[in-house]
């Protein structure tokens, strides 16, 4: 009988997933469609312009739950059919144009930013609708145009001849899906597992050893974290070796400006440390023929810097002593929306506003903490709660008693204020957590399910 019921339930396991299969296939015709778009305003007006379709390969993406949505972040883009208006597929967002919008300079002038995202190919014509929020929630710029797959100014593009590399290979499922592109005799399978591509940024063609090398460590680096070491399997990692003229990334602020394919530098937005690229259709050139879910740039600099936005791009250094735990912080933010959890002041025009629960999953202003990790809290924990004296300031470590006593902390679920870059009215799950400090080995338990909740959505069928 056990065994006939471990039949029966693969048997509906195979149906289930031929079902989803058949759902995908009857909309989609298993290729990638790239939309490339301007974003540009100030700091209270958000605008939306279409600038080009292209057609690649393969699509690499989910092929189930296609129309829901895990993250509600500052923006969506969906895809409805043209002629009935049945909802097909959703993606949500965060950008760098809108973060932007809540610096000092967004008040002075206008600015335009390049953002990029890949949909499954239709197999008919759909209508493509891209919104964008403010910090509220609220729409404050929406965009719809049509893409008919037949149109023949789609640009259709192909591997771009730079070398590429798996340097991890999720496990391959045989799931009835297909299982392309074939490396090294394996079939790597892009559509059960999360396909992340690590992208040379300032390697010289004379340094593309080092930069296997760093991408290596990319990977032990990741894995070497929960919940990311039990998810290995659900990753593959490939390593894109995109030449640069010069080493090394562009330093603004000692006037140093290199020929590097991303175009990254540090001083984004006048902060020394805050080093990204605003070039996202030259990234999504540079990835042509690779196919991805998400980018991590990886800088050849032994300066500290990074940054990481939901869904667009994460970057992170090399060689700064810190590589690991920025890489992974970072990580946290643009794989799984996870929000800063640091604290430094009180902003009048917060990214929080009291009246709005944050989509982060792991910041709330208490407005609707329910649905946050209200479900987590141990019996009798008082909201807020208060710091723990016993755990040691982080800056501060005499001893490995010390530094015990610190990893401990973040274990401990809580409703701690400070977050989200204020003192006062948003509010963390640990007292301590990596998406808070580099000094802590662990995610908290809230981000942490956080990580393992958005793996099972890119990858269950």
């Amino acid at each position: 009988m056990k065994r006939k019921a471990i039949l029966t339930f693969a048997s509906m396991l195979v149906f289930a997933l031929q079902v989803q299969a058949q759902q995908f296939d009857e909309w989609f015709d298993g290729r990638n469609l790239r939309l490339d778009y301007i974003f540009a305003g100030n700091s209270s007006e958000q605008a939306i312009y279409f600038e080009q379709a292209y057609a690649t390969p393969q699509w690499a993406g989910r092929r189930a739950r296609l129309s829901e949505t895990f993250l509600k972040g500052n923006g969506q883009i969906t895809l409805s059919d043209h002629l009935t208006g049945q909802l097909l597929f959703v993606h949500s967002f965060s950008t760098l144009f809108q973060e932007w919008q809540a610096t000092d300079e967004a008040r002075q002038v206008k600015k335009a930013f390049e953002t990029s995202y890949n949909v499954p190919m239709p197999r008919n014509k759909v209508d493509v609708t891209v919104t964008l929020t403010d910090f509220h929630g609220s729409i404050q710029a929406s965009l719809t145009h049509t893409i008919d797959p037949t149109d023949i100014l789609i640009r259709h593009l192909g591997y771009n001849g730079i070398p590429y590399y798996y340097i991890h290979k999720g496990a391959s499922v045989n799931n009835g899906f297909p299982t392309t592109p074939v490396v090294d005799g394996f079939a790597i399978d892009i559509t059960s597992c999360i396909d992340l591509a690590i992208l040379a940024e300032g390697y010289t063609e004379q340094q593309m050893g080092k930069f296997y090398h760093d991408c290596q460590r990319v990977a032990d680096a990741l894995f070497a974290h929960e919940p990311f070491t039990s998810l290995k399997e659900c990753f593959n990692i490939v390593a894109v070796a995109a030449p640069s003229q010069d080493a090394g990334p562009s330093v603004p602020h000692s006037g140093q400006w290199s020929n590097t394919p991303c175009r990254t530098h540090y001083d984004t937005f006048f902060s020394d440390r805050y080093l990204m690229s605003q070039d996202m259709h030259r990234i999504y050139d540079l990835l042509s023929g690779v196919p991805f879910e998400h980018i991590i740039i990886l800088v050849n600099s032994s300066t500290y810097g990074g940054g990481g936005i939901y869904n667009q791009l994460n970057v992170t250094t090399s060689d700064h002593p810190t590589f690991q735990q920025v890489l992974v912080h970072e990580f946290g933010h643009g794989y799984a929306g996870l929000g800063d959890e640091y604290a430094y002041g009180d902003n009048p025009e917060s990214m929080y506003p009291a009246d709005t629960e944050p989509w982060e999953p792991n910041l709330t202003t208490l407005h609707d903490f329910q649905q946050k990790w209200a479900d987590m809290l141990p019996q009798g924990t008082p909201v807020p709660t208060p710091l723990d004296p016993s755990v040691p300031n982080y800056r501060m470590l005499h001893s490995n008693g010390d530094r015990q006593l610190l990893n401990a902390a973040t274990q401990r679920i809580g409703v701690f204020e400070g977050g989200g870059y204020q003192n006062h009215g948003v509010y963390r799950p640990a007292q301590e957590c990596r998406m808070k400090i580099n000094e802590v080995e662990s995610f908290c338990p809230v981000c942490t399910r956080a990580i393992v909740r958005i793996t099972d959505f890119y990858t269950s069928h």
